[in-house]
C-alpha cells in the first residue's frame, strides 16, 4: 500500500518552528534561486565561470548581502532569517552561498564591526546593494588553520602603511572592489582596507578547481602596497578581529550545508520514485528506504541544531564552541548525505543533470574552509577538557 510522501523536513514539522517573517524571507530567496540561479548553475560549474557582478546586484536587490547587519543600507534581520537565506542559496550551489557569506559575514561585517564611521559610510551601502564587492584576506599559502603564523606584514612609513605578503584561496578576490586584508604589525595583527587598483596590489584568479567551480577564488598579492593611515580598521586588535568575522561566516555555513544536503535528498527521493529496478520502483526496496530514512533523520537533526544556534545568536548567547559544534556536525553530515544520494542515482549521479556530485564536490571545500573538521573538533575538545591541543 502506498501513501502520499512527505517532505523530509515535514517529518519533524520544521516549519512550525519558524515565524511567518522567517518563512517569507525563505520563500523570497528560494524563489530567486529557482528562477534566476538554478537554471544556470550547472553551466557555471562546468565552465568554472560566474557572472559575479550581475549576481551581486541580483542578491543585493533582495537584501541578502549583509542582511543581518544594521544601518548603512543593510536589512537588519535576525540570525535565523540569515541562516535560512544561506540554506536556500546553498541548495542551489555552495559557491553562491560563499559569495554571500564572504560579502556579508566577512568583508562587510569586518567594516561594520571594526571600521570607522567614515569607512562604514564609504563602503557598506554599495556592498549591501551589490554594487560594490568585497573580499577577506586572511588565509595564506603557509598559514591556513594557524592564522597566527601569517607572514603578511604592514610597516609604518611616515603616516602611511606599507603592506607586503600573499593571501590564498580568497573568494571574490579577482572581482572585489575592496579587500579586507589582515597583516602583522609591530602592535600585533591589524586589518586594512585595500581598494582594487591600488599600486602593488593584484588578485590573480585560481583556476583548474574541482570544487566550488561556480565561485571566484583568487590569490591576493601585496607588493609594497602603500595605504594611508585611515585605511586601517581602528576597532580591530589582534587575531580576535578576523576570528570574530570567521564566527559570523561559520554560522551561515551551519545552515548553508543543510541546503546542499536537502537538495541532494530531494533529488534522490524523486529519482528513486521514478526509477524502475526489477519491475519495481527503486523507492520500494528496503535498502533504499533505509538509506533515505537515515539521511532524513540526520538532515532534521542538523536543522534542529542550526535553529537552536540561531535562537542563541539572536539572544546574544552564542559561543564560538557552539558554532564549532554546528559547523562540524552539519557539514560532516551534509557531505555524507551527498555521497549516499549519489549511490542511489548510480551512474546518473555523476552527471550535471543531477546536483548530487556537484554538491558533494563543493562540500569537500566547505568541510575544510572556515576551520577544518579537525580544528573544530579540537575547539570542542578544549571546551570539554580545558586542555589546549593545538600546540
Amino acid at each position: 500500500m502506498t501513501t502520499p510522501p512527505v517532505h523530509p523536513f515535514d517529518l519533524l514539522d520544521i516549519d512550525g518552528l519558524l515565524s511567518e517573517e522567517e518563512r517569507e524571507i525563505r520563500r523570497t530567496v528560494r524563489t530567486l534561486g529557482e528562477r534566476e540561479l538554478r537554471p544556470h548553475v550547472a553551466e557555471w560549474f562546468e565552465s568554472g565561470r560566474i557572472p559575479a557582478r550581475e549576481l551581486a546586484r541580483l542578491l543585493g536587490g533582495i537584501g541578502v548581502l549583509g542582511m543581518h547587519l544594521t544601518g548603512y543600507g543593510c536589512a537588519g534581520t535576525e540570525a535565523v532569517p540569515y541562516g535560512l537565506a544561506c540554506l536556500e542559496l546553498e541548495a542551489v550551489d555552495s559557491g553562491l552561498r560563499s559569495l554571500v557569506s564572504v560579502q556579508g559575514s566577512l568583508a562587510m561585517y569586518a567594516i561594520w564591526k571594526y571600521g570607522s564611521e567614515e569607512q562604514k559610510r564609504r563602503w557598506l551601502p554599495g556592498m549591501a546593494a551589490g554594487e560594490t564587492i568585497g573580499c577577506f584576506g586572511l588565509t595564506e599559502p603557509d598559514a591556513g588553520s594557524d592564522p597566527g603564523s601569517m607572514r603578511t606584514h604592514a610597516k609604518r612609513e611616515g603616516t602611511d602603511w606599507i603592506l607586503n605578503g600573499t593571501k590564498m584561496w580568497i573568494t571574490n578576490g579577482s572581482v572585489a572592489d575592496v579587500a579586507v586584508v589582515w597583516a602583522r604589525t609591530e602592535e600585533g595583527v591589524r586589518g586594512f582596507l585595500v581598494p582594487a587598483g591600488t599600486p602593488g596590489f593584484s588578485a590573480p584568479e585560481i583556476t583548474r578547481k574541482l570544487s566550488l567551480r561556480a565561485s571566484v577564488t583568487s590569490e591576493l598579492v601585496l607588493d609594497g602596497v602603500r595605504l594611508p593611515a585611515d585605511a586601517q580598521l581602528p576597532g580591530a586588535r589582534g587575531l580576535s578581529g578576523p576570528l570574530g568575522c570567521l564566527n559570523e561566516a561559520r554560522f551561515g555555513i551551519v545552515f548553508g550545508a543543510l541546503g546542499a544536503a536537502r537538495d541532494c535528498l530531494e533529488a534522490a527521493l524523486s529519482y528513486a520514485a521514478d526509477r524502475t529496478v526489477f519491475a519495481r520502483s527503486l523507492a520500494s526496496y528496503q535498502l533504499t528506504q533505509q538509506k533515505l530514512a537515515d539521511m532524513a533523520v540526520e538532515l532534521n537533526k542538523g536543522m534542529l541544531l542550526a535553529l537552536h544556534l540561531g535562537r542563541l545568536k539572536d539572544a546574544g548567547r552564542l559561543t564560538p564552541e557552539q558554532v564549532s559544534v554546528g559547523k562540524l556536525n552539519n557539514v560532516r553530515e551534509a557531505i555524507a548525505i551527498a555521497r549516499q544520494c549519489r549511490t542511489l542515482l548510480g551512474a546518473n549521479g555523476i552527471t550535471l543533470e543531477y546536483p548530487v556530485l556537484r554538491h558533494a564536490n563543493n562540500l569537500e571545500s566547505v568541510l575544510t574552509y572556515e576551520g577544518t573538521s579537525e580544528v573544530h573538533a579540537l575547539v570542542i575538545g578544549k571546551a570539554l577538557t580545558g586542555e589546549q591541543a593545538f600546540r
